[in-house]
């Protein structure tokens, strides 16, 4: 059996070689479009449900291993910035305040299913426009929910974590070596 992991994200790939070292990468193509009725921290899971459930199509006799992560404020998700405006507008709204950093996943093997979500919380500082700027001018935060990466200069926007530090990378890797032992039967 091998283990798969139906993700794209350059820090999810990494992460994942905590739990199995000989994991195989295979991007999901699906529509990320999450329909109406799905809650707005229930999109996360449904993602990572719907990505995990197409590679394993292909890939029945593997442990097939979805994901996606939402950052969440006002009850609105704030996805991968447009452009360096778009960014911009992302940051002044978490500027000084919490949002949820909410990562879902499904585990696929034999035709079962397995999911969850994993939410941490995040403070910002209160952030002046200046170092708005600055940090977007980093390029950094082009491909990140949120438009921040904790893991690189946007640690320097984060005043306070509740909750997994790795969640908020975007793969909450203890609670997902949990969940794989007792999904396959492991102590």
């Amino acid at each position: 059996m091998n283990t798969i992991l139906a993700s794209a994200s350059p820090r999810r790939r990494e992460l994942i070689k905590l739990i199995d070292e000989n994991v195989k990468f295979i991007s999901a193509d699906v529509d990320e479009t999450v329909p109406q009725a799905v809650n707005t921290e229930d999109a996360p899971e449904f993602l990572a449900c719907k990505k995990a459930l197409a590679v394993a199509k292909e890939y029945k006799n593997d442990l097939v291993i979805g994901c996606d992560t939402s950052v969440i404020i006002d009850n609105i998700i704030l996805g991968k910035p447009k452009d360096d405006n778009d960014a911009y507008n992302m940051l002044k709204l978490l500027s000084g305040r919490n949002h949820k950093v909410i990562t879902g996943c499904c585990i696929v093997k034999d035709g079962k299913t397995l999911s969850f979500s994993c939410i941490s919380e995040v403070k910002f500082y209160d952030l002046s426009d200046c170092q708005i700027r600055e940090y977007v001018n980093t390029g950094e935060c082009s491909d990140k929910a949120g438009a921040y990466g904790i893991q690189g200069k946007g640690s320097l926007l984060v005043e306070k974590i509740y909750g997994d530090y790795f969640n908020i990378v975007g793969l909450p890797v203890s609670m997902l070596n949990r969940y794989i032992k007792s999904f396959v039967g492991e102590k």
